[in-house]
């Protein structure tokens, strides 16, 4: 893992995610990219009615400011960290820097939403996920030791999740966890029997040339069963696939994986499916 990036607001979350940051970087070598998203709109700052150059140079100036405070932390020392400054939030420039600096993840903090602020708003955190093609890591609380043992992967077990799993596979093997691989089976349409449930995971183990035992989880909703499952074995990550669907598609329909990013506790590791 050579390079990370972690977007920074100054929230008590974005050092959170800092710290798992730094502490990967320091077991792997890696370089920390600290990416900060000044409010400014971009049709203001391009209008001819918007701000003047001067006053946009005063608000670049003093995100460098602020930006170099916040970096000023002892776990950061022997780490190389560097700082980048957009003008204006767009949340699919995270991916586009990934790219254009060949990152190999993304950790960042998130406050999680609920209710109808989560509909018709969602949660930065949510907008990354579903437009990055790397992984990102999505960190709610302060992990002091930061340290994965065991790692839940969630899925459908349905074929386009094979180059998912894969990653989730080596991504697992570069922290030295144990992957516990768990299908969530839901009533109504969605029910299996567990004669069918295996019919089905068995084909994409097969595929997937792995032998390893899958655990049958009932619960009401996938997302739930995803959560109270990783809870009961007292796990220390969650990864799980992300379609990144987006517009009335994302809608109507959601992604499962940007939902449990979004609610649980436990860091969420995703994985887009190509």
């Amino acid at each position: 893992m050579r390079k990370i990036i972690v977007p920074i607001d100054f929230s008590e979350q974005s050092e959170y995610a800092l710290k798992v940051a730094a502490s990967l970087a320091k077991k792997h070598g890696s370089e920390i990219l600290a990416l900060h998203m000044l409010e400014l709109n971009y049709a203001v700052i391009s209008s001819t009615e918007g701000l003047h150059p001067e006053q946009t140079v005063f608000f670049l100036k003093l995100a460098e400011k602020r930006i170099k405070e916040f970096l000023d932390k002892p776990y950061l020392n022997d780490i190389v960290v560097v700082p980048i400054i957009k003008h204006y939030k767009v949340f699919s420039e995270v991916n586009e820097i990934a790219k254009q600096h060949e990152v190999d993840l993304i950790v960042m903090g998130s406050h999680g939403t609920d209710g109808l602020k989560e509909i018709f708003i969602g949660s930065n955190a949510e907008r990354v996920v579903r437009n990055a093609d790397i992984p990102v890591i999505v960190v709610k609380e302060e992990l002091k030791d930061f340290k994965v043992d065991r790692l839940v992967f969630a899925c459908d077990f349905k074929e386009d999740n094979l180059v998912a799993f894969k990653k989730a596979q080596n991504f697992a093997k570069m922290l030295s966890a144990e992957i516990e691989l768990v299908y969530i089976n839901t009533p109504g349409d969605n029910f299996l029997s567990n004669h069918d449930a295996y019919e089905i995971i068995n084909d994409f183990l097969s595929k997937a040339n792995v032998g390893q035992q899958v655990e049958i989880f009932n619960d009401y909703t996938v997302e739930q069963g995803i959560l109270n499952y990783s809870n009961s074995i007292l796990a220390d990550m969650i990864a799980i696939p992300t379609h990144g669907r987006k517009g009335l598609s994302h809608f109507f329909m959601g992604s499962i994986g940007e939902d449990v990013a979004n609610h649980s506790k436990l860091p969420v590791v995703t994985f887009k499916i190509d």
